[in-house]
């Protein structure tokens, strides 16, 4: 899983990186494209894993009756976790059977999924075999490389810049920025830190939610909570693909964020009706959708397409994809599936007001670029006129 986990995240951060600098400008279109397949993706892989799950227990019992010592070795691993004396929320009311032959066909849901991924590497393969970027085809330099030879020294500089990933990491290149183009890297990251934190919360416990008081949803039911979130998404970044054509990423970031608040606030209202969490889920997932590329195209696009910022925004909102489900796991855990809601409605709030702070340092960003321009051409005008 680790293994999976690390190619994931580099696959994720150097397809938005490429996007950005092959498209720069009209990036945004592209980067919407790019995230729809990937709710795509999660959206049809559960549906793919549906049939090979099981009803009942996967565990057959082996001569052994449902009061085994399992039950009680749960209850000792939940009670040494916890502390003794402490109140557990959120348990479930069925027997947990560990012993047993395990009889489960979900593996197959996996070997499908691998099939349907492996025409990608096929395809990646031969377009580096194409472009001559394999080892064993490097008997000949490649276009870019006969172009880099033929040309001078800054335009070499130029396209080393360009082919480095992580070239414009470097401190060399960092230095002699104003504190707000840090400050605009740090907002957009803590911007996409919150904001696929809730992706990843809701998305992880609107199950637990839904089956716990005051809703007590079928398990069928609540089940199909999560796969409505993504298709939602899905539907949302289908459509953001041609309103990204229509309207500035500030403006579709502040409508995103407002409608994640608003339907947020609604839901604690109706906290008792699961007709509404279900409408509520479709709408949030719409809403929130558009965000990460959104995001990532407005900073690249106020900091000149360097290409660190996406960098920064793919490991920011995967940290909190990760941290945000934890901390909101662990008040569940000790408050109750009520503070879920609340937790997500608070971090939604924090969002919005950074995006707001963002909005002003970039006009401040911008003003003092602008500034610094004018005092160059005052200092060149001197020199150009006297020669």
């Amino acid at each position: 899983m680790a293994i999976a986990g690390k190619a994931m995240g580099l696959i994720d951060t150097i397809a938005n990186l490429q996007l950005v600098k092959l498209y720069q400008k009209d990036s945004a279109v592209f980067l919407q494209a790019l995230h729809f397949f990937i709710g795509l993706g999660a959206l049809v892989s559960p549906l793919v894993a549906e049939p090979f799950l099981s009803e009942d227990s996967c565990v057959v019992l082996s001569n052994r009756t449902t009061n085994s010592s399992s039950s009680p070795d749960l209850e000792h691993l939940r009670s040494s976790l916890a502390g003794q004396g402490v109140a557990l929320h959120n348990m479930s009311q069925y027997h947990l059977y560990t012993e047993g032959v395990i009889i489960t066909s979900v593996a197959y849901a996996f070997w499908i999924m691998a099939l349907i991924n492996l025409p990608v590497p096929a395809a990646v393969l031969a377009l580096m075999y194409h472009e001559r970027l394999l080892p064993c085809c490097r008997k000949s330099p490649c276009l870019l490389e006969k172009d880099s030879l033929s040309s001078t020294s800054p335009a070499v500089d130029h396209v080393e810049g360009h082919t480095s990933v992580f070239g414009c990491c470097h401190p060399a290149k960092l230095r002699g920025h104003p504190a707000t183009f840090f400050i605009l890297h740090a907002l957009g990251g803590a911007i996409l830190f919150i904001t696929d934190g809730i992706i990843g919360s809701y998305a992880g416990f609107i199950y637990t939610y839904a089956v716990s008081p005051p809703l007590l949803m079928g398990h069928k039911a609540a089940g199909c909570l999560d796969s409505v979130f993504w298709a939602a998404i899905t539907l949302g970044r289908l459509a953001f693909i041609y309103l990204s054509c229509r309207y500035t990423a500030p403006r579709l970031l502040t409508f995103s964020l407002v409608g994640v608040i608003l339907v947020q606030c609604l839901l604690m209202i109706f906290y008792t009706s699961s007709v509404f969490l279900f409408f509520g889920t479709c709408v949030l997932g719409l809403c929130i959708s558009s965000v990460f590329p959104s995001m990532v195209a407005y900073t690249e696009d106020l900091l000149d397409y360097k290409g660190c910022a996406t960098t920064v925004l793919v490991t920011s909102a995967s940290t909190g994809e990760m941290m945000l489900q934890l901390i909101v796991g662990s008040v569940i855990h000790s408050h109750g599936s009520y503070a879920f809601l609340l937790c997500c409605t608070v971090a939604s709030f924090i969002g919005f007001c950074l995006l707001l702070l963002l909005i002003f340092v970039q006009h401040v960003h911008r003003n003092g670029h602008t500034d610094s321009r004018e005092s160059m051409n005052m200092k060149e005008n001197p020199s150009t006129g006297g020669s």
